[in-house]
């Protein structure tokens, strides 16, 4: 895997359902490395601290490898790196060999794979549409949050080193289905009890659905 582009965004203004709202969705391209500090990408608009940002989700990575899917769907929007909000785009990621608790380094940094994205209104203003939302759950391709072990800077062009792979565990893709889907596999809730890649109250929310 290697960073195709660090990303980072300002404050805009966007308006849902008639009330102007804050968003640090609309992320574009840096042209110098970016720091990845404990809670947060440093210089970068974090607007909803409830759902974004802090330990489990300081910084977010998205595959450029399905940026190709997305541009055939909505050939009309003006296609950049960050489209998706992610700080880091990433050349070869794949959610499928991502597993959570995965350690990896990359530039001064160090990072844990913890959970993947879960889509929100804010990407459905601004693809156009809140289909993208069904879509996006769909593909099952979200990419994934990051906890950050040691903090650093990462740059375009910086490659992956693996420094820890989690056995016996979920992959983010298969956790991705785990949430979205109607009936819990019940082995897969029991495989990610216990791993504190995973916030506690997730893993807490998912231990109801165990019978």
């Amino acid at each position: 895997m290697q960073i195709s582009a660090t990303n980072t965004a300002k404050p805009t203004t966007i308006i849902w359902n008639d009330k102007e709202v804050i968003t640090g969705i609309h992320k574009t391209p840096t042209n110098k490395p970016i720091f990845l500090g404990k809670d947060i990408v440093e210089n970068d608009e974090v607007s909803d601290r409830k759902y974004h940002g802090g330990e489990f989700k300081a910084c977010y990575l998205f595959s450029e490898d399905h940026y190709n899917y997305w541009k055939n769907l909505y050939p009309e929007l003006d296609w950049n790196w960050g489209m998706f909000g992610e700080n880091i785009t990433v050349s070869g990621l794949n959610e499928k060999e991502l597993h959570i608790g995965d350690i990896y380094k990359i530039g001064s940094a160090q990072i844990q794979v913890t959970q993947p994205r879960e889509p929100c209104f804010k990407l459905g203003v601004k693809f156009g549409s809140q289909e993208v939302l069904k879509q996006f759950i769909n593909h099952g391709f979200p990419g994934t949050y990051t906890r950050i072990l040691e903090e650093g800077y990462v740059k375009a062009g910086d490659t992956f080193e693996l420094v820890n792979k989690t056995k016996n565990t979920l992959s983010i893709w298969q956790f991705f289905n785990l949430l979205y889907s109607k009936e819990k596999n019940q082995g897969h809730i029991k495989l990610i009890l216990d791993n504190n890649a995973l916030p506690k109250q997730k893993r807490e929310k998912l231990k109801a659905y165990l019978k």
